[in-house]
């Protein structure tokens, strides 16, 4: 499923500030049940109800990769690898997928996916969030 981010709208007061380093920062997920308010959300703690990395494979589930961050001819592109979330147990449900940076002072967030509908894991299913590879998560000409 080609799923869209939407950007928080201050993701771009955020990032003329300084807030973000795309190219060196630890960016992550976080998984919900609940729409993020996009005027309003600014940082993790506006996530309501995250779920918890408990039932999910890795010591750090929710960390992305970034794997291209760069500038041509004027325009900057973030591309980051596609993460594949393994239940141990019972996850979710959630339908929302938030990207955040994790090492900006409050872990401002950038944008989230709506999936469309709930997604509730059993211990053993796989979820991949896909991020667009070729456009990227965000281009800024």
């Amino acid at each position: 499923m080609a799923v869209a981010m939407t950007k928080i709208n201050k993701f771009v007061l955020n990032l003329g500030n300084g807030v973000f380093n795309l190219g060196s920062h630890q960016l992550k997920i976080a998984l919900t049940n609940t729409i993020p308010t996009v005027s309003t959300a600014n940082q993790y703690s506006d996530i309501a109800s995250p779920i918890a990395a408990t039932n999910l494979s890795g010591a750090t589930p929710f960390n992305v990769t970034t794997t291209i961050f760069t500038q041509t001819s004027g325009t900057v592109k973030l591309i980051l690898a596609a993460l594949t979330l393994t239940a141990t147990g019972a996850v979710g449900p959630f339908q929302y997928i938030v990207l955040y940076d994790d090492t900006a002072t409050n872990k401002e967030i950038i944008g989230f996916y709506d999936y469309g509908s709930a997604v509730t894991m059993a211990a053993s299913d796989q979820f991949i969030v896909n991020f667009d590879a070729s456009a990227g998560v965000l281009t800024i000409n």
